[in-house]
């Protein structure tokens, strides 16, 4: 860890909110920004990131110098327990001790090389997990972590044992990010159905289309949004405000960001994931220039 510069915890209350996509976007963009990266997955009984960096069914490799992490890029590396697993629909049943020994083989043992971030993606809620990964890295300095959440206050209140758990053991809150902030796409992306008296759905999306092509076609440029979790509370924002903990950013549902992550892509390549990619990006440079990492 002494070759590290900078180790970023993500973070969740609950699971489901996108904390692996988060960590796997994170760690392309830092890549392709020419950082030196290393993607770290301790989420030991369900480990998504091979997945969600297109790694599935690699394998681990030793050298004298320790376990070699998988690479996506030259400058991208990954380690998880996927990759240690005969078969990916192998239930990982371990108690805290051996879930504990593996992450700290993680950090000991795998020859990451000079990094400038090791991202770190760890399981929903504050469990052994946590507090080891906290106790193994404070030795040599954790930057902080980033918590991921969604709008509703279902999510918000483990949000808050996350940032609770946070300043207890010593490690800095650099932000929260609203992901799935409501649903964001272009109009020509939805589907229009009608439903008819016999409470069936027929699609009319040509129709519908057709009928903007003609009568309104500037409609057909234009972004739809539409709130899916209940935000009434003021969410993410309203939280932090109340916590004093800084909020990066909302990221909406981007259904090109979930096929993306599916795909084991980066949702920077191009420019399908539009509504999803610029969030993403403000919120990772506004952290590096608030940081002063460059």
């Amino acid at each position: 860890m002494a070759t590290v510069k900078h180790k970023l915890l993500i973070l969740s209350g609950k699971g489901g909110v996108g904390k692996s996509t988060f960590s796997a976007q994170l760690s392309f963009a830092l890549a392709a920004m020419d950082f030196q990266v290393g993607l770290l997955d301790i989420d030991i009984c369900g480990p998504s990131i091979p997945k969600m960096l297109g790694l599935e069914g690699q394998d681990i490799h030793q050298s004298n110098l320790g376990w070699s992490p998988v690479y996506v890029e030259s400058n991208l590396g990954v380690m998880s327990i996927g990759f240690m697993l005969p078969n990916p629909d192998e239930a990982v049943i371990w108690r805290g001790p051996r879930k504990n020994g593996l992450i700290k083989q993680f950090l000991k043992d795998v020859y990451w090389g000079e990094l400038d971030f090791l991202v770190v993606d760890a399981p929903p809620g504050t469990s052994d997990e946590h507090i080891s990964i906290v106790q193994f890295l404070q030795a040599t300095g954790i930057d902080g972590a980033i918590i991921v959440t969604t709008p509703q206050q279902v999510s918000l209140i483990d949000v808050r044992k996350e940032v609770s758990f946070c300043k207890k053991v010593g490690v800095e809150v650099l932000g929260v990010v609203e992901n799935m902030s409501g649903l964001c796409q272009p109009l020509t992306d939805f589907r229009f159905m009608k439903l008819t008296e016999a409470a069936e759905q027929q699609d009319i999306t040509e129709k519908v289309l057709e009928c903007m092509r003609e009568k309104a076609p500037e409609m057909l440029g234009l972004i739809a949004y539409s709130e899916v979790f209940d935000s009434s509370g003021g969410g993410a924002t309203h939280m932090c405000r109340e916590m004093g903990v800084p909020f990066l950013g909302k990221v909406p549902l981007d259904p090109h960001l979930c096929k993306a992550a599916e795909e084991g892509r980066s949702c920077f390549a191009d420019q399908k994931c539009g509504t999803s990619a610029p969030a993403l990006k403000n919120i990772i440079e506004n952290l590096l220039a608030a940081k002063k990492w460059n």
